[in-house]
């Protein structure tokens, strides 16, 4: 009889994922059900390959930052706290930032953490001149550090950052600008590197397997404090059917973004269903360059034509919220004035037919079928279809994978030439308003240019107080919704399950999370 009681005892922690050896780990281990298509690449910046899902699980783990979020409060917008730098200021046109470095820190191959390492890795990221330039990491880590001119060493814990002009938000950017060990990147190369990653973060990294898992160990000697679980696994399951499914059967410990029908479920069974707003917005962006989204009557009425209440009631069951407007409810640019539309097919139609469409056309959309941030992509943009089939556009949808359409994304392009993309982006690092709608900006793939726009950018960058720059967002906020370049959607609520094995896990308003806090045992019923 014990014999079958412990049988059952341990199908039923199995079931609420209470299992992790079998996964590779030991009781004190978080085991992570990815939406990437395979484990980012582990090269600091180049993890954005994955989205800031790879920043989340990879680069935020393995790497620290001269600044970075404060990820410890779920109830307010994340703020820029020191992380490799101690304190920083500026001069007083903005154009010279001077950082203090942490004293004592080593990277986990015990090099020191100084001015000199930071200067090397900096001249990876920007400095085409050194011979320790990167070319892809500029090219897909570097959309924080465009803008920077020069560097270089006062002493060996104060380093200076110079830019092309005034950077009130430099701080902020520079929360994704990671450093690797100067000795192990000349060791391996920056291929080999990204094999044997090293860096001074929370975790120290094990081994991987390409497709399969990426393991990481705690970092017994980190700055900041050694974090409370042993281990990290990360699994990549892009379809969401199958990572729930890992989470049942106790593979996996945390997914993220769960099938929506099976939130009730989940919570009902006693796994922690988490959301919480934040920056993150799920948009099609227009592709302006094409007929006929080079006009601007055009797009507002796609804007009217779809149902984004049904969208979130029926597809999203409550994990996302309807985004009237272009600022996320967690950013703070956001104006509830800035939200200005809804759901009027009559009015769509009438648009249309003052645009001169009163037939609608046909357009094609390019859209991930998984990845960081998109939700579940296919069936939210068949529902779009449908919702905009009932005013005459007719919407082909082509699929992408996640990896190659950020590929095309963050050079410019969207991916066959199409009339619009589907992505997920955010503003949680500010230089992300420019690089979304700055007139020339590489990764403005849509190619919106309003002069006002870009004037509005440029006077955020010589305003150092953060409530006033915010006002400024909110002042693009209100041109953009005159222009309409996206059709807004749904803002996401980063809806995450955790079995209740996990302890002490802070969802907070932001892309990123701090694992450092929580631990795996059991679950508070059992102990």
């Amino acid at each position: 009889m014990l014999t079958a009681l412990g049988a059952v005892l341990g199908l039923l922690l199995a079931a609420c994922g209470g299992s992790a050896t079998s996964s590779g780990g030991g009781q004190n281990t978080l085991i992570i059900g990815m939406t990437a298509s395979d484990i980012p690449v582990l090269d600091t910046g180049l993890a954005q390959g994955q989205g800031y899902e790879g920043l989340r699980f990879v680069a935020n783990q393995l790497f620290d930052g001269l600044t970075r979020f404060d990820l410890t409060h779920g109830d307010q917008i994340p703020a820029i706290v020191p992380d490799l730098a101690t304190s920083w200021e500026p001069s007083a046109d903005l154009t010279h930032w001077t950082f203090h470095l942490r004293p004592n820190v080593k990277f986990h191959d015990g090099t020191p953490w100084n001015a000199d390492a930071a200067i090397f890795n900096l001249q990876r990221y920007v400095d085409k001149t050194s011979p320790n330039f990167y070319q892809e990491l500029n090219a897909q880590g570097g959309l924080s550090v465009q803008g920077i001119k020069s560097f270089s060493k006062t002493d060996d814990l104060t380093i200076q950052i110079n830019t092309n002009g005034p950077w009130s938000y430099l701080p902020t950017d520079l929360a994704t600008v990671y450093f690797a060990s100067p000795t192990a990147v000349k060791a391996e190369g920056n291929q080999g590197f990204a094999e044997k990653p090293v860096g001074t973060g929370p975790f120290m990294f094990e081994s991987v397997q390409r497709g399969q898992r990426l393991v990481m160990d705690r970092n017994p000697d980190y700055w900041n404090g050694a974090p409370k679980v042993d281990k990290v696994i990360l699994r990549p399951i892009p379809d969401p059917t199958a990572r729930v499914a890992a989470l049942r059967s106790g593979e996996v410990n945390w997914i993220e973004v769960p099938p929506p029908d099976d939130v009730p479920n989940l919570r009902n069974q006693g796994f922690q269903v988490l959301t919480n707003s934040y920056n993150h917005v799920w948009p099609w962006v227009y592709n302006l360059a094409k007929p006929p989204f080079n006009n601007p009557t055009v797009r507002e009425a796609l804007n009217w034509a779809i149902n984004r209440q049904s969208l979130v009631d029926n597809i999203l069951k409550g994990t996302a919220e309807p985004a009237l407007g272009f600022v996320p409810h967690a950013d703070a640019a956001y104006r509830p004035g800035n939200d200005v539309y809804g759901y009027d097919p009559t009015k769509a139609k009438q648009l249309l037919a003052q645009a001169g469409y009163p037939n609608g056309f046909t357009m094609t959309l390019s859209y991930p079928t998984s990845g960081s941030g998109n939700m579940v992509p296919t069936p939210m943009n068949t529902a779009l279809q449908a919702d905009l089939a009932a005013v005459g556009v007719t919407v082909q949808l082509k699929p992408i994978e996640w990896a190659a359409m950020l590929n095309d994304f963050f050079v410019g392009r969207i991916p066959d030439d199409a009339n619009a993309l589907n992505i997920s982006l955010s503003f949680q690092q500010e230089g992300f308003w420019r690089s979304w709608f700055g007139t020339g900006s590489t990764p403005n793939a849509g190619k919106y240019s309003n002069p006002r726009v870009d004037a509005l950018l440029q006077q955020a960058k010589t305003v150092l107080d953060q409530k006033a720059r915010s006002d400024i967002y909110a002042q693009i906020a209100t041109i953009l919704g005159q222009d309409s370049p996206w059709l807004v959607v749904v803002n996401d609520k980063n809806p995450r399950v955790l079995a209740p094995t996990v302890h002490g896990f802070v969802e907070p308003q932001s892309w990123f999370a701090d694992l450092t806090q929580l631990s795996v045992g059991a679950s508070a019923t059992n102990s």
